[in-house]
């Protein structure tokens, strides 16, 4: 397997590596891709709300936003498959609506913006479903809470 995860930690620290990485990695584990890289930024909510404003138009703070990208690096031959945002602010009231901890909340926001990157979506009913069951599948080989066993 040849997988790089790379975590810019931005203003955070790098006190969620392991739960962000883990997430990933299992993401990709679970679609059965072996090779390529992606990057996952942590920024606040002026960083995020940039991005969501310039890139969909909407002007306000987010959770998670993810950018596709697909080029090959010439160098190594594998896929760069994008990027992944998120907002350990908006995470954290996430969290707090959820009532579970912001590492489950942050690791339940991987695996979404790693999901999208592999061009899940949420638009209609039936992509909807199929993306929360892997979702779910995922969480659940985390060790994470989900929604389905109520623990979320």
């Amino acid at each position: 397997m040849n997988l790089e995860i790379r975590v810019d930690y931005g203003p955070y620290g790098s006190g969620f590596n392991q739960s962000i990485a883990a997430a990933a990695e299992a993401t990709l584990q679970d679609q059965d891709i072996n090779s390529g890289s992606l990057t996952i930024v942590l920024t606040d909510e002026p960083g995020i709300r940039d991005y969501n404003r310039r890139y969909a138009g909407i002007d306000r703070p987010t959770d998670v936003l993810s950018f596709t990208d697909g080029e090959i690096d010439p160098d190594t031959g594998a896929a760069y498959i994008g990027d992944v945002i998120i907002c350990p602010p908006v995470a954290l009231t996430g969290a707090e609506n959820g009532r579970h901890a912001l590492l489950n909340e942050l690791s339940l926001l991987t695996v979404h913006g790693v999901l999208h990157l592999l061009r899940y979506d949420h638009h209609n009913e039936g992509s909807r479903d199929h993306m929360w069951r892997a979702q779910e599948r995922i969480l659940r080989r985390l060790g994470s809470p989900t929604e389905e066993n109520g623990e979320r």
